[in-house]
């Protein structure tokens, strides 16, 4: 008697969403399957694991934890996290004081990106004049 096929994998996009989805919300069957292609691969456990620890020491504001995490990172043979290790370390105090203060550079940039937008529309056709007025005259 054969045993029957398995379906196709999934695609690696898909498997990226699930690892970077918080568990408790992840539906039962993602938790299944991913649960499933973990235990086949234990390079990509590794990988979740650790990107599930970076995620709770930002969501936990623990940056005092960093450098054990750092540690067990290049523990592992994972050449993309030790690339981003190494990206860590070249700013290791502002990572720090990101993944341990409350405070958001989000709204800025959110203006930023808006004021880009604006210029963006009349480039060629505007000039600072009118770059200034739309921006601090429009909505």
């Amino acid at each position: 008697m054969s045993r029957p096929r398995p379906g196709p994998a999934p695609k690696s996009r898909r498997v990226v969403r699930w690892i970077m989805t918080n568990p408790q919300h992840l539906a039962a069957a993602d938790a299944a399957e991913l649960k499933e292609i973990r235990t086949a691969c234990p390079h990509l456990d590794a990988a979740a694991r650790h990107v599930h620890d970076f995620a709770e020491m930002l969501h936990d504001l623990r940056g005092n934890q960093l450098p054990d995490w750092m540690e067990r990172v290049l523990a592992d043979d994972l050449p993309a996290l030790h690339s981003l290790v190494s990206g860590l370390r070249r700013d290791f105090d502002a990572v720090t004081a990101g993944l341990s203060t409350p405070w958001s550079s989000g709204q800025v940039e959110g203006h930023v990106t808006h004021v880009e937008l604006i210029k963006r529309m009349g480039y060629g056709r505007a000039n600072l004049d009118l770059l200034r007025q739309r921006i601090l005259l429009g909505p």
